[in-house]
């Protein structure tokens, strides 16, 4: 039995720098299937949703992702701002070459577009965005780590989210059953269930983020086990005429 006491350590296979392409495609679909159907983007929307309350003008949105994968959050965001009718700017960034090659693919309907292979850390932006979020991301680093990544993200938005996992037994126990029985990447196989071992609880963010001299935030537990943070300072937007 793993021990939910405390966040693994293991490091997940996508972690590495020489897996296959085709490895890495197939394990970016996968995870936007289990992003669709267990809910992730649905957080990733209440997450803008909630950093935009209030706000007197909607888009353009700059709109930023660190660590954003094979690119289906930022896709669902452009659907849902399409919907809408907002205009809306996106950019991701992406240590990993073949993540941002096949997040170019995945998202070529968003026509404001850009794809950063970098270390976000050092990412130097032409324009602040508005909006920065982290979708599965923060797990992947130690404690002093994500404490550097929410002070980076509080420096360089004007406010920010991040929708990331609840370390929880049944959380675990599901997640490995489900990608057993319908997987067929290796890489998903393998670093679901961890990726719940690296993941948070509720008193485990609150440390990382007053350490992080952050004392404004909201953390709400969403379904299906997941957590989501949201920074939120007054918005600002300068917009065309609707």
């Amino acid at each position: 039995m793993p021990d939910f006491s405390q966040r693994s350590q293991q490091k997940e296979l996508l972690d590495r720098d020489d897996i296959p392409f085709d490895d890495i495609r197939r394990n970016m679909q996968e995870l936007e299937i289990i992003n669709k159907l267990l809910g992730g983007h649905s957080i990733t929307i209440a997450g803008l949703k909630q950093v935009l309350r209030g706000a007197a003008f909607w888009g353009p949105l700059s709109i930023c992702e660190i660590g954003c994968g094979g690119g289906d959050n930022l896709k669902a965001i452009y659907r849902w701002a399409q919907s809408r009718k907002i205009d809306i700017e996106v950019l991701g960034i992406d240590i990993n070459p073949d993540c941002i090659a096949y997040a170019r693919e995945n998202c070529s309907m968003i026509k404001n577009a850009e794809w950063i292979v970098a270390d976000y850390r050092n990412v130097i932006f032409r324009n602040t965005p508005l909006i920065i979020f982290s979708s599965l991301f923060s797990h992947h680093f130690t404690n002093q780590e994500v404490v550097d990544q929410l002070q980076w993200m509080n420096r360089n938005s004007s406010c920010f989210f991040i929708n990331d996992l609840h370390r929880h037994p049944l959380a675990y126990h599901s997640i490995k059953l489900l990608t057993r029985l319908f997987s067929k990447s290796y890489l998903v196989k393998n670093d679901a269930p961890l990726s719940v071992l690296r993941g948070f609880n509720r008193r485990e963010w609150k440390q990382l983020l007053n350490k992080a001299g952050i004392d404004k935030f909201e953390l709400k537990w969403k379904w299906a086990f997941r957590w989501l943070v949201t920074v939120r300072r007054e918005v600002r937007i300068v917009n065309r005429e609707t």
